[in-house]
C-alpha cells in the first residue's frame, strides 16, 4: 500500500520549502495568524470567504506595523471573495472589487458553509493542476463559535480526497482518510510536539501508529471511549493506519 505523505512544510520560508506541492489559501472570518503573509506568498490562488475579506483588510496591516496600512492592503489582494455575503462590509467589498477581485455572491445557497463554497471554487479554478499535490490552507478556521469550527471540520469530511488543512496560531488539523497508510513528516522547528488523532464520523475499530510517545496498536477509538489527545511526537516520522477517517492535529510553534 502506497503511503500518503503529509507535512507542515508550508510553515517554512520559501527557500526551505520542498516544491512538490501547490498551495491555495482561504481566509475565513477569524483572527489572522502571524504567519498569514508567509502562506499568502506560497499560494498560487487566494480566496476570502465572505467576512474573511474584512479580516484581510483590517488585520493584514497589523502584521506590518512599520508600513502604511494602505500600502499593505494594496499588496494583499484576493483573487476572489465568495460566500453568502452576509458578513463582508460594503466598503471592503468595493475596495477589493475596484482592484480586480472577483466577487462570487452565492446568497441563494444556504445549505453549504462559506468554506464549502470556497473549496468548490478552488477545485474548479485549479482543475488544470495535479489535485493530489494541491494543498488548500485555511486560516481563521479555528476559534470563535463552536458551530463554525464543527462546520469547518465537516468540510474536511465532505472532501476527503482533497488536501485541506485548517489553521490557527496554535495548531493545524487535517484529515487522514481511512484505509490508507499515512506518513507524517515532523518539522520540529515549526510544529509539535503535542499532537492528537481523533476518529471523525464513525469509530475506529483498529488504529496503529509509530513515532508517538503513546503509540496505538490495533486500538479501538471512539467518542465515549479512547481518543488520542495530548500525545507527543517522538520521531521525525509518524506512521498512521486506520480503518476509519481520523483527524490529525499538531501544535504550531510560536512565530517570532
Amino acid at each position: 500500500m502506497d503511503a500518503m505523505h503529509h507535512s507542515a512544510a508550508f510553515l517554512l520560508p520559501s527557500h526551505l520549502r520542498p516544491s512538490s506541492h501547490s498551495y491555495a489559501l482561504v481566509v475565513l472570518n477569524q483572527r489572522l495568524p502571524e504567519f498569514a503573509p508567509l502562506l499568502w506568498n506560497h499560494a498560487c490562488v487566494r480566496v476570502c470567504a465572505d467576512g474573511g475579506a474584512n479580516r484581510l483588510f483590517d488585520e493584514m496591516p497589523r502584521l506590518f506595523p512599520d508600513e502604511e496600512a494602505s500600502l499593505v492592503r494594496s499588496r494583499y489582494i484576493p483573487d476572489a471573495i465568495k460566500g453568502d455575503m452576509d458578513s463582508v462590509r460594503t466598503g471592503v467589498l468595493e475596495f477589493y472589487k475596484g482592484l480586480g477581485t472577483k466577487i462570487v455572491d452565492e446568497s441563494h445557497d444556504q445549505d453549504t458553509t462559506d468554506l464549502h463554497k470556497c473549496i468548490i471554487y478552488l477545485r474548479d479554478f485549479t482543475s488544470g493542476l495535479d489535485q493530489s499535490n494541491l494543498c488548500i490552507l485555511v486560516v481563521g478556521a479555528l476559534g470563535g463559535r463552536f458551530d463554525h469550527e464543527v462546520g469547518n471540520i465537516n468540510v474536511l469530511c465532505r472532501f476527503p480526497n482533497m488536501r485541506i488543512t485548517l489553521l490557527s496560531d496554535d495548531c493545524l488539523i487535517h484529515l487522514l482518510p481511512k484505509n490508507r497508510r499515512h506518513e507524517i513528516h515532523i518539522l520540529p522547528k515549526v510544529a509539535g510536539p503535542h499532537c492528537g488523532l481523533i476518529p471523525i464520523g464513525m469509530p475506529s475499530r483498529s488504529t496503529t501508529t509509530t513515532g508517538l510517545q503513546w503509540n496505538l496498536s490495533d486500538t479501538e477509538m471512539k467518542f465515549g471511549g479512547l481518543i488520542s489527545t495530548s500525545n507527543i511526537v517522538k520521531d521525525d516520522t509518524v506512521m498512521v493506519h486506520s480503518d476509519a477517517d481520523l483527524l490529525w492535529t499538531i501544535s504550531i510553534k510560536k512565530f517570532t
